[in-house]
């Protein structure tokens, strides 16, 4: 495993946000539309490839989750993602991260 610096990792800005709504990429197997408060004055837009994780996409709405903010933007089937949604799994498991209890939007992750 290759390591990284302390001064790489603190680069990383990663926030809680809470995501507002959710949509169903057309045309896309694996894609949402997520659209996430990070405690900005306007919402982000991610687009992530956890759609087959869930049945009903609506119960991602509500739902705190950390999310990697300071990624460069990339366009995915046509939409901007500002961000990434982090998880855990390994293709045959997966688990959205997420805090044991609401904490204001946009706080750090440390």
């Amino acid at each position: 495993m290759d390591t990284i610096s302390y001064e790489q990792f603190s680069a990383l800005d990663i926030k809680i946000g809470r995501i507002i709504a959710v949509e169903v990429v057309p045309e896309a197997d694996k894609l949402l539309k997520l659209t996430v408060d990070v405690g900005e004055e306007t919402a982000r837009q991610v687009v992530s490839g956890i759609r087959n994780f869930f049945e009903d996409p609506q119960v991602l709405v509500g739902r705190q989750c950390p999310f990697l903010v300071n990624l460069a933007p990339r366009v995915i089937r046509g939409l901007e993602s500002q961000g990434m949604i982090l998880a855990a799994g390994d293709g045959e498991c997966f688990a959205l991260l997420h805090p044991h209890q609401d904490v204001p939007v946009g706080t750090t992750v440390r």
